[in-house]
């Protein structure tokens, strides 16, 4: 649960002495006793004229209240406006329990240091998931969207009904990708098969409350592959998005929807074909090239659906099964990227890259085959993108490079093969290392751009990170997917945890981007939120604005932002596919406990 907005108050003022910007940084959520510990301690100008030489930091057992000496203290680039930060390491500090870090009179938010400390907390990014769900609603216990909806932009089939009901809202308005859409499943289906054992069983397949004898993950995983199955009407038909921005006129609860694109207030939406050339309805266009990232994607949710599922419904697998090979032989055959469909304004999601879904579906069709033309097919896909291209890249196009993270090089990584393996951990190091280096003497060690949805970027890093470190042993980059991790649960300039009430007394977003949240009042606990973007997007963007006054104003800068406000759609609204990409990792943290 997030803390209440007194508490939250209460929590703000015990780290920051009245008037100053001063404050002391930690992950709020806790670390693990075998964690590299770290915290950050921000001065302000006025703060570090009153000392005299270099600051005296302690980390204190709120249990014994003895003052601990941390392992190292390490001053750091200054988080503009601050005149001076400290990166402080007490990894040394390994016993269970709560604690605070202190400088200067200022004390850190109170924090847990134990292997029980992300215990059950994968579950929570779930709710956010059912929170999403279109057609039935578990959390509100209704319907929407039950039209859906008719092709457009289709030839001589336009406006012509389809049923396409069910997936998941993309974010806190209503439309619904493919590309995000299989994404999200993969990750979960990946985030279950990597760590089964800590998945509980407390919903029905519909969302609801009860037991069904199959994880809640897979329920969640398989209420979006049967949606993906309607996306995917016949052999030669994909399906890849459902309504367009015209959407943004209603901002209220999902079964109220009632825009009105031809056919009706809240009738039909319409439902937009995979299209390998450019296209959109009002005259904004996208820059599709072809198929294959869509189809590809469709492919290698279906193929790894066919795995997990064989022995819980073989029937559901089977046609999982026989779809994923279809569809990677329709993506084969029509490379390039398949781009989402703007429609009165100009943005869209702008994925340039193909090659690593084509990746990806290759390695996964090798797995369950065993047919060596799919390995072959996969490794000659991996070459042609050895990188992710924003690992090291100060900038990119929203959602330019999509997936964040490449999961066909961790397939190709795992390769019996000696030659292949060390190839792609080599990629999977050279991206690492190209973060390093751009987050090198950073404060807190973030070297990921601030574009739009950066959090997405970070959960990608930590995933990728955390893959090497297992297949590989090299904690060479166990520093930087640490500080990752850190950055989400509060360790960053500005306090803030990235997923809505993740962890009780965490200081999470209290006003995200979101009508349910905003008007109704129901928490969208479990959403990771967009994240810091740069002042130049949030200033360029279109409708961003703020509402209240920022309590974060000390600790923003000329160059990076983020808001705790729902009118800023850019920083602080929470994402259904960054929420589903959490599930890996938090799941790994979660598996601490059973150590």
């Amino acid at each position: 649960m997030k803390t209440s907005s007194v508490a939250a108050a209460m929590l703000l003022t015990a780290c920051l002495p009245s008037g100053a910007a001063s404050a002391v940084r930690v992950n709020q959520v806790g670390y693990l006793t075998d964690d590299i510990k770290t915290a950050v301690v921000m001065l302000d100008s006025a703060t570090v004229s009153s000392m005299s030489g270099r600051p005296s930091i302690s980390v204190v057992d709120l249990t014994t209240g003895a003052h601990l000496r941390p392992d190292e203290i390490q001053q750091a680039t200054p988080w503009e406006p601050m005149a001076a930060c400290y990166r402080v390491d007490f990894s040394n500090v390994v016993a269970p329990g709560r604690y605070v870090v202190e400088c200067e009179g200022l004390r850190s938010p109170v924090f847990n240091i134990g292997d029980d400390v992300y215990e059950g907390l994968n579950e929570i990014p779930l709710r956010y998931m059912r929170q999403q769900r279109c057609g039935f609603n578990p959390t509100l216990g209704t319907g929407c969207h039950r039209h859906d909806g008719r092709l457009v932009l289709s030839g001589d089939r336009d406006g012509e009904h389809i049923d396409v009901t069910g997936g998941w809202h993309d974010a806190s308005d209503y439309l619904q990708y493919l590309t995000t859409s299989a994404n999200a499943v993969f990750q979960m289906l990946f985030a279950y098969s990597e760590t089964p054992a800590v998945w509980a069983d407390s919903f029905k397949a519909d969302g609801t409350p009860g037991s069904n004898g199959v994880p809640d993950i897979l329920d969640e995983a398989r209420w979006g592959l049967e949606w993906m199955m309607r996306m995917n009407p016949s052999d030669s038909l994909y399906l890849n998005q459902i309504a367009d921005d015209r959407d943004h006129k209603f901002y209220g609860l999902p079964a109220d929807d009632n825009v009105d694109y031809g056919w009706g207030e809240g009738k039909d939406r319409p439902v937009y074909p995979c299209s390998g050339t450019p296209y959109g309805l009002k005259g904004n266009l996208n820059r599709s090239t072809g198929l294959a990232s869509s189809v590809a994607k469709f492919s290698s949710a279906f193929t790894l659906g066919s795995e997990i599922f064989k022995n819980i419904d073989a029937g559901f697998a089977s046609e999982l099964a026989r779809r994923g090979a279809v569809s990677y032989e329709v993506a084969k055959a029509n490379p390039g990227a398949c781009q989402t469909a703007p429609c009165v304004s100009p943005y869209f999601y702008e994925e340039d890259n193909w090659t690593d879904d084509m990746e990806l579906a290759a390695a996964k069709r090798f797995h369950v085959t065993g047919d060596i033309k799919f390995r072959n097919d996969a490794i000659n896909y991996g070459r042609m993108e050895p990188v992710t291209p924003w690992f090291g890249a100060d900038s990119a196009r929203h959602y330019q490079w999509y997936p964040f993270i490449n999961l066909g090089h961790v397939m190709l990584a795992r390769d019996k093969e000696q030659k292949v393996s060390g190839e792609f951990l080599r990629n999977l190091r050279s991206g690492l290392q190209r973060v390093r280096d751009r987050a090198d003497g950073n404060a807190f060690m973030n070297g990921v751009p601030f574009i739009w949805c950066s959090n997405n970027l970070t959960v990608a890093l930590i995933t990728q990170a955390m893959l090497y470190r297992e297949l590989t042993g090299d904690t060479t980059f166990k520093a930087l997917e640490t500080a990752a991790r850190d950055w989400l649960m509060g360790l960053n300039p500005w306090g803030k945890t990235m997923i809505v009430g993740l962890s009780e007394g965490t200081d999470s977003p209290e006003n995200p981007h979101s009508a349910l949240s905003h008007k109704y009042g129901t928490p969208v606990t479990g959403g990771l939120v967009d994240g810091p973007v740069y002042t130049s997007i949030f200033n360029s963007l279109r409708g961003v604005h703020l509402e209240r006054d920022d309590k974060y104003a000390p600790f923003q800068n000329s160059t990076v932002v983020y808001h705790d406000d729902n009118a800023d759609y850019s920083t602080n609204e929470p994402t259904m596919d960054g929420t589903a990409s959490t599930t890996y990792f938090l799941s790994r943290l979660a598996a601490a406990t059973k150590k």
